[in-house]
């Protein structure tokens, strides 16, 4: 938890879920349908570089519609380039929900370097509606946006080459198409098995 701050702060707030995920040129592969004895062939341009990274939040409040929001970089494979999320990227993503639920917010994910490193840390302490907890090792089952980017992924199977602004906005619109999905979404967050205590009602 940041800043020494409680959860007591944050009643009445968001519980966001916060993962990022990789995509390539290269497709994650699928089932499909074909002539029993001919296996189906994808050709992949070997060529080129590039990745596709994504922070995905999923956020949700009792009585509320749940939340889907992200945020994209393409990294072309320069030299000097950097190859990941900056703790800038995470933090503007969060900036954002809050901004868009106008609420305290308490922050799940992992304990990725950057999550946990020390410019990180002072950026979440310099936001007093913001409380974060950090998940257990190896314990992806507890996120709920693990199982979105799984559900992103199969959607993408198999998808024939593609140049790398062509996969970032496939991936940007399988990611739009759920924003408007706050069922699956609820799907997500039922699959990690965790349950939401509300506090009682003062009296």
């Amino acid at each position: 938890m940041g800043g020494g701050k409680t959860t007591r702060a944050a009643c009445g707030g968001w519980i966001c879920f916060e993962d990022e995920a990789g995509f390539t040129r290269r497709p994650p592969t699928g089932r499909t349908w074909g002539w029993r004895g001919i296996t189906p062939v994808v050709k992949v341009n070997g060529r080129g570089s590039g990745r596709v990274s994504v922070a995905g939040l999923i956020a949700m409040r009792p009585g509320s519609r749940t939340r889907l929001c992200h945020r994209l970089r393409r990294h072309t494979g320069r030299k000097g380039e950097r190859r990941s999320l900056s703790e800038r990227d995470y933090i503007a993503l969060v900036d954002g929900v809050h901004q868009l639920v106008k609420a305290p917010i308490v922050l799940v994910w992992d304990r990725l370097n950057t999550h946990v490193s020390h410019k990180m840390r002072d950026l979440i302490d310099a936001r007093a509606w913001l409380t974060v907890f950090t998940l257990p090792a190896y314990a992806p089952e507890l996120n709920a946006v693990e199982y979105l980017w799984a559900h992103v992924k199969h959607s993408l199977a198999n998808l024939a080459s593609v140049a790398l602004g062509r996969l970032a906005a496939l991936v940007c619109n399988r990611l739009k198409r759920l924003q408007y999905r706050p069922d699956v979404l609820d799907g997500f967050l039922a699959g990690t098995g965790l349950v939401i205590d509300l506090p009682p009602p003062s009296p």
